[in-house]
């Protein structure tokens, strides 16, 4: 567990991230449901890009866990704003009254995120960290892009080849097949020769 942490850690540390503030474009009161799939999508991105959650390093199991439990208080808290009661949210969403209570009370780790994130994002105040790709990566990126398209004008040569192989192949088996022709009617014509030629040299012996 430990050693998975220090390994996420340790990426996020190699990782350059440059904060993004990101101005109030969704309803925070939603009074649709297409508005509440809106807040609901930007309290789960808001949460999940935030430099505080990026650097709490999960490991991959606590991570799907959360991001389930994350899910799941966005929403709560979309509809919520939306005017829904607990009784409505908890029927949308598949999860007991309890459950829900205890995301919108901030009693659970994801409940307490979303309700801050929503809180920064009403004033104004809510920064994504956003990953931004080294020069170092870049090259060694456009390298292997150089590579791909190599192997697969190697790969386009060696198929014009094989085409080009299999045309000749048809070809040779074709004079092949009249070579074999022009060999069985030849055997054939030499056989008549041969038995004329002894009817003749029986007529000669006979008349002698």
């Amino acid at each position: 567990m430990a050693t998975q942490q220090q390994e996420a850690q340790a990426g996020l540390e190699q990782l350059k991230l440059r904060e993004v503030s990101i101005p109030v474009e969704v309803p925070v009161k939603p009074v649709s449901k297409r508005e509440i799939k809106q807040l609901e999508a930007m309290l789960i991105i808001g949460t999940l890009f935030r430099p505080d959650v990026l650097q709490a390093a999960l490991s991959k199991e606590e991570f799907l866990t959360w991001v389930d439990s994350l899910a799941v208080a966005a929403a709560a808290l979309a509809m919520e704003k939306a005017g829904y009661s607990i009784r409505q949210i908890a029927e949308e969403l598949g999860r007991t009254e309890a459950t829900i209570r205890r995301h919108l009370r901030g009693e659970t780790k994801a409940g307490k995120l979303v309700r801050e994130t929503y809180e920064m994002l009403v004033r104004g105040e809510l920064k994504l960290a956003v990953p931004i790709v080294s020069p170092e990566a870049e090259e060694e990126l456009k390298k292997l892009q150089e590579q791909v398209k190599q192997l697969e004008e190697e790969l386009s040569k060696t198929r014009d080849e094989l085409e080009k192989l299999r045309k000749e192949n048809e070809e040779l088996k074709s004079k092949l097949e009249k070579l074999k022709e022009a060999a069985a009617k030849a055997a054939e014509r030499l056989g008549e020769a041969r038995r004329a030629l002894e009817e003749a040299e029986r007529s000669l012996r006979e008349a002698a």
